[in-house]
């Protein structure tokens, strides 16, 4: 089954690409490697969820948002190599998460993000990840995530 295919039957429709929010563009391609700028959990232009981490947003609402973010990198990748299909494997994963103080489970966070590119590409989705608490997001956003991709 073809990725695209795959994205179907899980019922994951990819949005475009969110507009940068500053000077950079989406994703990058390099040799055989995709690199995707970081991405917030948006809907549209409208946050899934705001805040910290998990004063203000429990962290069920944090992994929702890390696959909400999770699927606008997709979205990335997909415009800079045409197609999902054309992805060898997912090799890294950045998920930065807006903590609060004392919050120690930004790994429990990032698997709303790593769980749903296993769902999507099985054994190619496996991927090194770093998950990093920090004090700030571009839009009081909970997760920012960015990701690596070697291309077929």
């Amino acid at each position: 089954m073809t990725i695209e295919a795959r994205l179907k039957e899980l019922g994951i429709e990819l949005p475009s690409p969110a507009k940068p929010l500053g000077a950079y563009v989406p994703a990058v391609r390099t040799g055989q490697l995709v690199f995707t700028s970081g991405q917030v959990p948006l809907k549209g232009e409208v946050l899934v969820a705001a805040g910290k981490v998990p004063t203000e947003v429990t962290l069920e609402q944090a992994q929702a948002a890390a696959r909400t973010a999770a699927i606008n990198a997709l979205s990335a990748l997909r415009a800079e190599a045409g197609s999902l299909d054309a992805v060898a494997r997912i090799v890294r994963v950045n998920v930065f998460v807006n903590s609060a103080p004392g919050f120690t489970a930004q790994a429990a966070v990032a698997n709303g993000a790593s769980e749903l590119l296993g769902e999507i590409f099985g054994e190619a989705g496996r991927h090194t990840r770093c998950a990093i608490g920090v004090a700030e997001l571009p839009r009081n956003a909970p997760v920012e995530i960015d990701l690596v991709a070697e291309l077929r």
